[in-house]
């Protein structure tokens, strides 16, 4: 399983499924990261926390705690 926080940067990848429960997944949700959404890894942090991310025309920063949570494909 390869999650977001794998990713490359410069990569553009795609939501294959999102991981979590409860207040954890929706608040994923609520940021625009859903099945199917295509996101660009732009920046990665020097020791690797937070990663920067487009998604949906706008840029948004997600801890790697988040990011495991997010498979890609």
């Amino acid at each position: 399983m390869k999650t977001l926080k794998d990713a490359a940067v410069g990569s553009a990848v795609s939501v294959k499924k999102l991981h979590g429960e409860g207040a954890v997944k929706r608040r994923i949700m609520d940021m625009g990261i859903t099945k199917g959404v295509e996101i660009l890894v732009r920046k990665v942090a020097p020791l690797g926390d937070p990663i920067e991310v487009n998604v949906r025309s706008y840029e948004l920063s997600i801890r790697k705690a988040d990011a495991a949570m997010i498979e890609i494909e």
